[in-house]
């Protein structure tokens, strides 16, 4: 008889020296305990796309692959490729939280996508196969472990973590959103985008000592209080315990139930599940996350390991395709340790590479068509899958956005900017620097971020058309190049 809904089998599972899992390929299936396949199990009702969750779009299905610490090695990288070109329509999108989506999945192809995926080790490792899946949301720096600046390697503390997450069932109550932040406190950090819980290196501490913070991120929330590095684990389990136990059936996300339970009542209710005490003090109150270095997402960037660099390239607007996947496999076989990893600015990072290996790998990934120089006007644009893909969407956001990069031409004074189909925002993780919001009628309205002003900010022009906005973002002054991408 088959296990109820099947087992989902690892093999090759293994921690490196430094605890983060190993690189070597793994391979996985979903069986019975005859070792047939079993059936895929029925994943939770959600809106958010999974590995069994494909979600319906006008240009078909999206399937979201979720990668252990945006992590993807050359043959999970030609599997991607060869399952969108096969099941789907080729497009693949690399998203904000280092993850990729496949576009435009066939109807009746969903299955054999799903276990091709699976079959290439692109799944959870341990636990219900279904629950495991939502519960994968755990963002890294790209660079952690690698990045010069480092306070402390947080990969081991993150593969601990997904493995519990997967394997625990409780936690597949957590919903598909929530999601996990862990800081070293790199420079190449996407430190903006908002987490239920985010944790960062306190630096010049006698040891290893991290902060956190809930319902925020590092850039620009004050801690809570501080624990030792080596208790980061039993912390973050806690608040995911404490959370579970209080929230309520429609508080979903950690900012649902700060609004009933927060500050001080929070916080001994944390302490009293913990073994050891938080520390809060005037070092903790005053603890501030140092900003990253912007752009240092593109090109060339040197390693902590001597004689290694980084290369690291964005996807114009978010999209590959399985062509450029095959690309990148080819060039970090040829070029690097046969790895790459996805970033929070919709793009890749090559790792571990001789000095002399990193500008050809350069000269690779621009002839892929990636972005590797910060004023391309397409590394300062983003924009959602718009009106051809979504039917939420007012505008072809992406037409539109490649139209305004013609227009604009290289610029590095350019703010961030958004183009947005609706009003959800989807590709963006949080408000950029600009917004061009769609409206009915082939308008749009543009909006600079302001803390002081609700949602996308304060409203600079309104019911503006295409050829009216490019004019319009063409006469802003200019403004300083150290302003961070979002």
């Amino acid at each position: 008889m088959p296990t109820s809904g099947g087992v989902y089998r690892c093999r090759g599972l293994s921690l490196g020296d430094s605890g983060a899992v190993a690189a070597t390929p793994i391979r996985v299936a979903f069986l019975n305990d005859d070792q047939t396949p079993a059936p895929l199990p029925v994943p939770r009702p959600s809106p958010c796309p999974g590995l069994l969750r494909i979600v319906q779009a006008l240009d078909g299905g999206i399937c979201r692959v979720k990668l252990d610490a945006g992590r993807l090695d050359a043959a999970q990288a030609r599997a991607v490729a060869a399952a969108a070109r096969d099941c789907a329509s080729g497009v693949i999108e690399a998203t904000n939280r280092s993850n990729l989506q496949l576009r435009g999945v066939r109807r009746g192809e969903e299955e054999r996508l799903v276990r091709r995926l699976l079959d290439a080790g692109l799944g959870p490792r341990h636990g219900p196969l279904a629950g495991a899946d939502d519960v994968r949301n755990l963002m890294l720096s790209p660079a952690a472990g690698l990045d010069p600046h480092l306070s402390l390697d947080v990969r081991p503390l993150a593969a601990r973590l997904l493995l519990r997450l997967q394997a625990d069932s409780r936690y597949h109550a957590l919903s598909a959103k929530f999601a996990i932040q862990l800081d070293g406190g790199e420079d190449l950090a996407m430190l903006e985008h908002p987490h239920d819980i985010w944790l960062s290196p306190m630096p010049a501490a006698p040891t290893a000592t991290l902060v956190f913070g809930l319902a925020g991120c590092p850039a620009r929330d004050r801690p809570l209080a501080a624990l030792p590095a080596e208790r980061g684990e039993s912390l973050v389990l806690a608040l995911l315990d404490l959370f579970l136990e209080r929230a309520q059936p429609q508080q979903t996300r950690m900012r649902h139930l700060l609004q009933e339970l927060a500050g001080e009542p929070l916080l001994e209710a944390l302490q009293a599940r913990l073994d050891f005490p938080l520390r809060r003090d005037e070092r903790v109150a005053a603890w501030r996350r140092s900003p990253g270095r912007p752009w240092s997402h593109l090109g060339v960037q040197p390693q902590r390991q001597p004689g290694l660099a980084m290369v690291g390239a964005a996807a114009p607007l978010g999209r590959l395709d399985s062509a450029c996947l095959e690309g990148l496999a080819e060039l970090v076989e040829r070029h690097g340790d046969g790895s790459l990893r996805l970033t929070p600015w919709q793009g890749v990072l090559l790792p571990n590479l001789a000095h002399v290996e990193a500008h050809q790998a350069l000269l690779g990934l621009r002839g892929l068509g990636l972005l590797t120089e910060p004023d391309a006007p397409l590394a300062r644009l983003i924009a959602c899958s718009g009106s051809s893909a979504c039917a939420k969407g007012l505008a072809d956001t992406k037409g539109d956005a490649l139209r305004l990069a013609e227009r604009l031409g290289p610029r590095s004074d350019l703010p961030q900017l958004h183009l947005c189909g609706c009003e959800r925002s989807c590709a963006a993780a949080h408000r950029a620097p600009l917004t061009l919001l769609a409206r009915s009628g082939g308008f749009y309205d543009l909006y600079r971020h302001d803390p002081c002003h609700p949602g996308f900010g304060q409203l600079l022009a309104s019911r503006l058309t295409f050829a009216t906005a490019a004019d319009y973002l063409a006469a802003l002054p200019s403004q300083p190049t150290s302003g961070k991408p979002a």
